[in-house]
């Protein structure tokens, strides 16, 4: 079975949109994604530099608009399931059907926009916890007064909180790991995004959707969601809660995953694989240049019908 995976927000690179828009009708789809999330995405994806990507309100949609079209390339067909990281959620639920992808960009818009409001109104961040007993990594994070918000395997945790909890954790780190900030808006995945998560909620229901045309794993618990409507509500849910991309790569692992491909902006999640899934093979689809490549490695690897794997199970 070939899992297809989507990355999230701190993959995004300057220009990484430009390459893709060689492809026959890119552009066009790309202007079109622009006037549905009144975003310039030609110009974000191609001239703009690595500090306006980095704005949440623009990075989220940047990245699932390119992982998109990457997936648009792929056979029809050859993915036995999908999972995203974060951001990367909405791109996987399009890759499933669950969403279309004009809705899934839309809604990775109008998530980012509402997460940056959030960001303004609290001094918060996240750092990197590299290392050192999960366990204790995760009660040191807890004592701080943080939340584990990113629980990534492979020996990688993310803090998240307030700056001077975040300081604390730092100055007394857990016994052999090492803290390192990182560059992002404030505290994602926790309940200072309870803003964020509340504007999402009104929407929610209005949000058309399908039942999933492959096994689609869930950041929540790495189960499989077989309803639209229950992916949606999670997709809501997860604004505030812990990315557990530690359970969807077991999952994997539970299901014989015999391939894994990534989407660009593509690199962060083979990398975790590679550490925690070393027996799978891995292929990165960072441009168009590797599509002969990853065409190679789908037929290499080709799908079996899907394991029936409910929601609740692992």
């Amino acid at each position: 079975m070939l899992a297809l995976l989507a990355p999230g927000q701190g993959a995004q690179t300057p220009g990484m949109l430009e390459p893709w828009l060689q492809l026959p009708a890119a552009t066009a789809r790309v202007r079109w994604l622009s006037a549905l999330t009144g975003l310039d995405l030609l110009h974000l994806g191609t001239v703009a530099d690595a500090e306006e990507i980095r704005d949440t309100a623009v990075a989220q949609p940047l990245i699932v608009t390119a992982g998109l079209l990457a997936a648009a390339e792929l056979p029809p067909g050859a993915i036995g399931v999908t999972a995203g990281h974060s951001v990367g959620e909405l791109t996987a639920a399009a890759v499933a059907g669950v969403l279309t992808p004009e809705i899934a960009v839309a809604l990775a818009a109008f998530r980012g926009r509402a997460m940056a409001a959030a960001c303004a109104e609290a001094d918060t961040g996240m750092s990197a916890v590299l290392g050192g007993d999960p366990t204790e990594v995760v009660d040191r994070i807890e004592a701080c007064g943080l939340t584990p918000a990113n629980r990534n395997g492979a020996g990688q945790i993310v803090a998240a909180g307030a700056k001077d909890a975040l300081a604390q954790l730092a100055a007394e780190p857990p016994a052999g790991a090492r803290v390192r900030p990182l560059s992002v808006a404030g505290a994602f995945h926790t309940e200072y995004m309870a803003p964020a998560q509340e504007t999402l909620a009104a929407l929610a229901d209005g949000i058309t959707s399908q039942d999933p045309s492959m096994l689609l794993l869930s950041n929540l618990d790495g189960s499989a969601v077989s309803a639209g409507r229950e992916m949606v509500k999670r997709l809501v849910n997860q604004i505030t809660s812990s990315v557990r991309w530690d359970l969807c790569q077991s999952t994997l692992g539970e299901l014989n995953v015999t391939g894994i491909i990534e989407l660009p902006p593509a690199g962060t999640l083979v990398g975790l694989a590679k550490r925690e899934l070393p027996d799978i093979p891995r292929f990165a689809l960072k441009s168009p240049d590797d599509l002969a490549g990853a065409v190679q490695f789908i037929a290499d690897h080709a799908p079996v019908p899907a394991t029936n794997l409910s929601e609740g199970t692992r």
